[in-house]
């Protein structure tokens, strides 16, 4: 391939939908530079890579720090590590932001697809390993006294399709990686009087300080992150009874099996929580 060739190809906007995104190279080179940084920056310290099974899985993780989440890269580059590409998540990126040029061309040679059912399931069926933030933007916004808790905002939909595809699910919990901003406010009552749920899929739009924009009504990014330390931890796999289409669809089996994972992980957060 011609030098122009492989430069056209690493900055060309792509298809979020298309799973064969990924680019060895691009993985290879993240990690790199994550180990350089990120890691540094925040003095990580990530947990339990053992406990990474061998085929599909579905990591589900709590998410921290708006579109900068730390904890996203600094896990992947763990699991790289010790398992090699095949342990690295296709992570499930909010529909708006990786339509977003840059932010699509740097995460979807890293693996990213855009969150929908349809795309995790199809990934999963193919042998992947996939990460999802069932809290979505209520988690990753969620206010400063609440950066030791779990926001999942009664969302479910990542037990469905680990049971649809009768995979596990694998814990990934980070303390720390939501002390980059400081949320005052989550400002649901701005979402609802805008609408932004319809237009922009967002149920929270957060009065905030970051560096260097000080006080702002909604979130801004790129913003300078703090250097606290991260602590990741990756819990055992979770295994569940019963599995598949039926299993999806019994709606108290499915609030059971949320109930399961989120105590465990909650745990798992308070604890790491106590140690920063």
């Amino acid at each position: 391939m011609s030098l122009a060739r492989r430069l056209y190809d690493r900055v060309r906007f792509r298809d979020a939908d298309d799973l064969d995104n990924r680019d060895e190279e691009a993985v290879a080179l993240f990690a790199r530079v994550v180990a350089s940084t990120l890691e540094r920056y925040h003095r990580a310290e990530v947990r339990g890579v053992e406990r990474i099974p061998k085929g599909a899985a579905l990591y589900v993780g709590n998410h921290n720090s708006f579109a900068y989440t730390p904890d996203t890269y600094l896990f992947s580059l763990a699991a790289y590590r010790a398992h090699g590409l095949e342990a690295v998540p296709h992570g499930l990126a909010h529909g708006v932001l990786i339509g977003w040029p840059f932010v699509n061309q740097i995460l979807t040679p890293l693996g990213a697809v855009r969150a929908s059912h349809d795309n995790g399931e199809r990934l999963l069926r193919a042998g992947k390993k996939v990460l999802v933030y069932p809290g979505g933007d209520v988690d990753s916004l969620r206010t400063y006294r609440d950066r030791h808790r779990l926001v999942f905002d009664g969302r479910r939909g990542y037990v469905r399709l680990a049971l649809r595809c009768e995979v596990p699910i694998v814990p990934v919990v980070a303390a720390g990686a939501h002390r980059s901003i400081l949320v005052l406010h989550d400002g649901r009552f701005i979402a609802d009087a805008f609408d932004l749920g319809r237009r922009l899929r967002a149920k929270v739009w957060p009065i905030m300080l970051s560096v260097p924009w000080g006080l702002t009504v909604g979130p801004v990014f790129p913003f300078l992150p703090l250097p606290f330390k991260i602590l990741i931890e990756i819990l055992e796999p979770i295994h569940f009874a019963r599995r598949g289409p039926e299993a999806a669809d019994d709606d108290a089996y499915v609030a059971e099996c949320a109930a399961l994972v989120e105590t465990r992980m909650q745990a798992t957060l308070t604890r790491l929580s106590a140690e920063l």
